[in-house]
């Protein structure tokens, strides 16, 4: 813990617990707080619930088969994308000495000694590693929602009790599903801040803030919110 602190300044340290202090509070007024009820995860989720409604009752269930697969291109995307990110940044890691020096010479950043580029990078790695496992298991939640989705009963029996609870599940994964990936997204966004502390650490503070402002009017002021929030 020592060398932690040999490496990083107080304004460095500042920053540092001015971020995870952000993401804490995001995280609490956005999965864990009454509020949720009032942001667009929540209305989504209300109409996952319509669409396995709705599903249950169709003969044929091609069009849910689709929309899944997309869900899962989609998803498949950033979980392939973050590998690479990673690849990147284990590399910058093995030559923290070349890389640091080469970066001190950009113009508006302040140098940076080898030590210090490898706390910051190791910072990005671990959001980007789990931002990975998040959309890996969002994929893993969809194929179960797919799954979940086959084993709905048949049109005819749509109103039994069996029926509802299959929908039910189907919806429950379909979140989670979801949540997982909306996890793994936010990851980036704050990784995109971490990037302003490689220059400073007032610009790293002033990222933070701006990533939690972009995210907190998307959540509970965007446009999508207003087309779907009153929707039954």
């Amino acid at each position: 813990m020592m060398h932690f602190f040999d490496y990083m300044s107080n304004m460095d340290v500042i920053a540092l617990g001015f971020f995870l202090i952000m993401i804490g509070v995001y995280t609490l007024v956005t999965d864990h707080s009454a509020l949720r009820a009032r942001s667009i995860s929540a209305a989504i989720d209300r109409q996952r619930e319509n669409w396995m409604q709705e599903a249950r009752r169709r003969e044929f269930r091609m069009l849910d088969s689709s929309i899944l697969g997309v869900l899962v291109s989609g998803v498949s995307i950033f979980a392939s994308t973050n590998i690479f990110v990673i690849g990147g940044l284990i590399a910058g890691l093995a030559y923290n000495e070349e890389l640091s020096a080469a970066f001190s010479s950009v113009p508006f950043a302040a140098p940076i000694s080898p030590g210090r580029w490898s706390i910051k990078l190791t910072l990005l790695l671990g959001i980007f590693v789990y931002a990975f496992f998040k959309f890996a298991w969002a994929i893993r939640l969809a194929n179960y929602c797919a799954i979940s989705v086959g084993a709905m009963c048949d049109p005819a029996d749509a109103g039994t009790d069996i029926a509802l609870a299959r929908a039910k599940a189907a919806s429950r994964l379909a979140a989670l599903c979801g949540h997982h990936f909306n996890r793994g997204l936010r990851a980036n966004f704050f990784g995109l801040a971490v990037l302003g502390w490689f220059f400073s650490p007032t610009l790293f503070m002033a990222g933070t803030l701006f990533v939690v402002l972009i995210l907190l009017r998307r959540e509970f002021f965007s446009g999508a919110l207003a087309a779907v929030k009153d929707t039954p």
